[in-house]
């Protein structure tokens, strides 16, 4: 080999990106369960997910509060009791709730999730939710939410919401500190025996996998009282603000702005999804974009500008977001139009183009990079109902899609009128 003469650099299109398949079965109560058996450490991953999200509440805050407490006590083990025998095992369980669903997540040595797995059993069947751990809770949320209500951002990121869904849309809700106050230790006893001993629930695997993990699932989960049937998250109307321009003064000491610019979108079913992450990409996806282009590197009025697609479940927004300083928020709104409008009337050239594709597929090369990564694309493929064909059918719109269409979605989508302005001082 002759140092002295680089070798070729190949294009991250040209690479040819497989998923490793997973092995499904279900557990005595029909619990499907999706595996990867990968990787080189003997470590393991599994999520156990639940259709237990803030889009199943009755009562604001009662989904992530239900979700937290689950670690915090069982009629057998304190909540210092359950940190420390996963401590003990050198393992770690997490609890996160997100829109529509929540989930518990244990990380483990694969050789000792034999003992872990029957205190992640005890929880899931025999928390008690203590007045004592929902007294901490309440508290220790309440001041984190003062807390946060202080920052801009923050604030930003919960109205726009509101806007763009309506403020009784699943995705539109937020909590003040009379709901946190509001919340009771029965209301948490009665969304858990709903949504978790009685839910819908699957369990994704992934890592080093004992020989026998699948018989251990079988014995301390197969017999949870769970549905059979699929889930699927009800439809609800999105109601968004009739009004469109929005500025909040949050802080009148701030020195800059949050500012949110959004619009209701189809869920990834939609036929120009696909193509829609191409073009979001080049908007304003990554640090090369146009957004990040113009306005950080050129204008030098923000840090960072990025636009995003929500990845939920049903329908689902395209925003874009930032922080720019107080007295140039509004020529920043003004830049993200102009370069909308570019978009519109500009055709996208070739070598830029060919940027966004290496950069998406690179991105998705990182993605596949071991397999708790590997586990958490076809989680998200099982989750939103797709199938494995549409892995592949987005690699192949990334690869082709061509600047004319794009012009097209943009001369769709990408218009002033279709968003929502928000800016939080």
């Amino acid at each position: 080999m002759n140092r002295k003469i680089a070798p070729p650099i190949k294009d991250a299109v040209d690479y040819q990106l497989s998923l490793k398949p997973y092995q499904h079965f279900r557990l005595d109560n029909g619990i499907n369960v999706y595996s990867v058996d990968a990787g080189a450490q003997d470590v393991i991953q599994m999520e156990m997910v639940f259709y237990a999200g803030n889009f199943f509440e009755d009562q604001k805050g009662i989904a992530a509060a239900t979700n937290f407490l689950l670690k915090n006590g069982t009629s057998s083990k304190t909540a210092f009791q359950i940190n420390e025998t996963f401590d003990y095992y050198g393992g770690y369980c997490s609890r996160a709730c997100y829109n529509e669903t929540s989930v518990l997540t244990l990380h483990s040595l694969s050789k000792h999730v034999g003992k872990l797995l029957p205190v992640v059993a005890d929880m899931l069947t025999d928390s008690i939710f203590s007045e004592q751990e929902l007294e901490i809770y309440q508290q220790n949320s309440k001041q984190r939410l003062k807390v946060n209500l202080q920052k801009a951002e923050f604030v930003a990121g919960r109205l726009i919401d509101s806007y763009i869904y309506g403020e009784q849309h699943p995705y539109g809700v937020y909590t003040h500190p009379l709901d946190i106050d509001a919340l009771t230790t029965g209301a948490c006893k009665a969304f858990y025996s709903k949504y978790y001993i009685n839910g819908h629930c699957q369990i994704f695997v992934s890592g080093r996998i004992p020989s026998d993990f699948h018989q251990q699932l079988n014995q301390f989960f197969g017999k949870l009282t769970v549905q059979k049937e699929k889930m699927v998250v009800p439809h609800v109307a999105v109601f968004p603000s009739e009004e469109k321009k929005f500025r909040i003064n949050n802080d009148p000491n701030a020195v800059q702005g949050a500012i949110r610019i959004g619009m209701p979108f189809p869920n990834r079913h939609h036929p120009d999804f696909k193509k829609v992450m191409v073009l979001n990409t080049l908007f304003g996806g990554f640090f090369g974009s146009r957004l990040m282009s113009n306005i950080r590197e050129e204008k030098g009025y923000t840090y960072g500008i990025y636009s995003y697609i929500q990845n939920h479940m049903q329908e689902t927004a395209w925003i874009i977001s930032t922080e720019a300083g107080k007295d140039v928020s509004e020529a920043t709104i003004e830049e993200v139009y102009l370069e909308m409008r570019r978009l519109r009337e500009e055709k996208i050239g070739e070598e830029e183009l060919l940027l966004v594709r290496n950069y998406m597929i690179g991105g998705i090369l990182g993605e596949l990079d071991g397999p708790f990564q590997i586990m958490g694309k076809w989680k998200n493929i099982i989750l939103n109902g797709v199938d494995e064909q549409y892995f592949y059918d987005s690699i192949d719109q990334i690869k082709t899609v061509s600047a004319e269409t794009l012009m097209e979605l943009a001369n769709k989508y990408l218009r002033p009128s279709n968003f929502c302005e928000l800016v939080v001082y």
